[in-house]
């Protein structure tokens, strides 16, 4: 495998936590930052993720209230037929 060689600047505290992170992962910085450009590179398929739920966030809110409408409804009616259930194991008329 041919290599380049790539310099950049950061914080001394992130450099810290870089070098850190490589030693408790048992790997070297160049592999970390590696694997960490290569997944970044990837991603643009998360971005479009990212704008298809900020698309889909309304229509699921809508949606949840819908459901809970529909919960509180089947909850009025489950009442009336027990009121209804119990009058008639009473003896009464509905």
């Amino acid at each position: 495998m041919q290599t380049e060689r790539v310099t950049f600047l950061t914080t001394p505290d992130h450099k810290a936590a870089l070098d850190a992170f490589a030693a408790n992962s048992g790997m070297s910085v160049g592999r970390v930052v590696r694997e960490a450009t290569t997944r970044y590179i990837a991603t643009p398929a998360s971005r479009d993720e990212e704008a298809a739920l900020a698309f889909l966030a309304p229509e699921i809110e809508a949606a949840v209230d819908d459901m809970k409408m529909s919960i509180q409804s089947m909850r009025e009616n489950i009442a009336r037929t027990c009121a209804v259930v119990d009058a008639v194991l009473a003896g009464e008329r509905p």
